[in-house]
């Protein structure tokens, strides 16, 4: 892409240019569940439709947009920007678990969600806040893990079929 747009492109890599430059600018994180926002509070936070209740925790601001697109999903999200990491020097204040902790004692979530990645640093990270949900005496569920929709099993991995019987359940 840098290359097409070195020799072909100039105007078009300019304009990328100012758009990212514009974007840094204007954009920030909403104080309330740190997803990207040009506003104080995003446009999910303040929806008043939103099921307040429930608040799935993410890794990622794109996590937040998967989830939004299966449209199966209508509360509230806290985004963490990461997950636990010591190695990498990331703890729980770089993921802002200080205001996760207030918006789980505030007395309006029931249900803590879980819906970090399925890898080791996610499921330790889920395994966390799972502690701090239970401290304040709050539901806490994870997300399925397993065979995607359409799948074959002999394209699924190992530990995604591990999983997946894992977490079977009764048929209807």
């Amino acid at each position: 892409m840098a290359f097409h747009l070195l020799e072909r492109g100039r105007d078009g890599a300019t304009h990328i240019a100012e758009s990212i430059g514009g974007a840094l600018e204007h954009i920030g994180h909403c104080s309330s569940c740190r997803m990207l926002t040009e506003n104080e509070i995003c446009e999910i936070c303040s929806a008043g439709s939103r099921d307040e209740s429930v608040l799935c925790v993410v890794e990622t601001p794109a996590d937040v947009i998967a989830v939004e697109q299966s449209a199966a999903y209508r509360g509230l999200y806290f985004v963490l920007m990461g997950h636990l990491s010591p190695l990498d020097g990331i703890g729980p204040d770089e993921l802002g678990m200080d205001l996760m902790k207030q918006r789980m004692n505030d007395g309006a979530v029931k249900e803590v969600i879980l819906a970090t990645n399925p890898t080791v640093e996610g499921e330790a990270t889920a395994h966390y806040i799972a502690e701090l949900a239970a401290r304040s005496g709050l539901r806490t569920t994870r997300i399925a893990h397993g065979v995607p929709v359409g799948g074959e099993l002999e394209f699924v991995d190992g530990g995604t079929l591990t999983h997946a019987f894992a977490g079977r359940k009764s048929y209807e």
